[in-house]
């Protein structure tokens, strides 16, 4: 496996070995620059989808065993039950009933 740079620095050629055969494919400044992939964080709940958090079974400091559910999440004319995944003791609460999030938003920290 190679890279080569042309000289405009824009085009990426990447050379890439499967089972003997050399593949030859150009990479894009986009495809380049994008963000690196990263471990989620375990405490941290994030939002999977855009919703409105309809119900919240929990508050800070409650202990929680993993499968419990905490809250309820509709999206796409959907009720989602969201579980927890591990065991622990809410450190914080993030959203309100009622509260539309984003996807990616940070809804609840275990500890």
């Amino acid at each position: 496996m190679g890279t080569k740079k042309s000289s405009s620095g824009k085009t990426v050629t990447e050379f890439l070995n499967v089972d003997g055969t050399v593949y030859k494919t150009k990479l894009s400044p986009k495809f380049m620059n994008r963000a690196g992939w990263e471990k989620p964080d375990d405490k941290k709940l994030l939002s999977f989808i855009p919703g409105t958090v309809l119900k919240i079974y929990v508050k800070k400091g409650q202990k929680v065993k993993k499968g419990d559910k905490i809250m309820v999440l509709e999206a796409m004319k959907m009720q989602n039950k969201i579980l927890i995944h591990r065991d622990g003791k809410i450190k914080n609460v993030y959203v309100k009933e009622g509260q539309n999030v984003p996807k990616g938003a940070l809804m609840l920290e275990v500890i």
